[in-house]
């Protein structure tokens, strides 16, 4: 339970914002995806997304492909989104600033 990470999905059940994770040797890039897009990942990060929830998103895998490797930083890379509401508070701006 203390494991536990909070994914932030926007209103197409994508991620807020790209990121990108590393764990050791492997990197993992994760963009967000349009409605309809559906989850284009390879076999370890799919796994990681889909258990996510997400339903919208486009990955990379950089550097190493040991599948350990690749889980940990698909699953730090989620650890590492914010909302755009925490984004807006941390820059003392309003929302409707950070969107555009």
């Amino acid at each position: 339970m203390k494991k536990l990470i909070e994914v932030k999905l926007d209103e197409n059940n994508s991620i807020t914002h790209d990121i990108t994770g590393k764990h050791t040797g492997a990197s993992v890039l994760l963009k967000r995806a349009p409605e309809g897009t559906g989850v284009i990942a390879g076999g370890p990060a799919r796994s990681v997304c889909e258990l996510a929830g997400i339903r919208n998103i486009r990955t990379k895998s950089l550097g190493s492909n040991n599948k350990q490797n690749v889980v940990l930083a698909t699953i730090n890379a989620l650890g590492q989104l914010k909302s755009p509401e925490e984004v807006a508070r941390l820059r003392g701006k309003s929302v409707e600033e950070i969107l555009g």
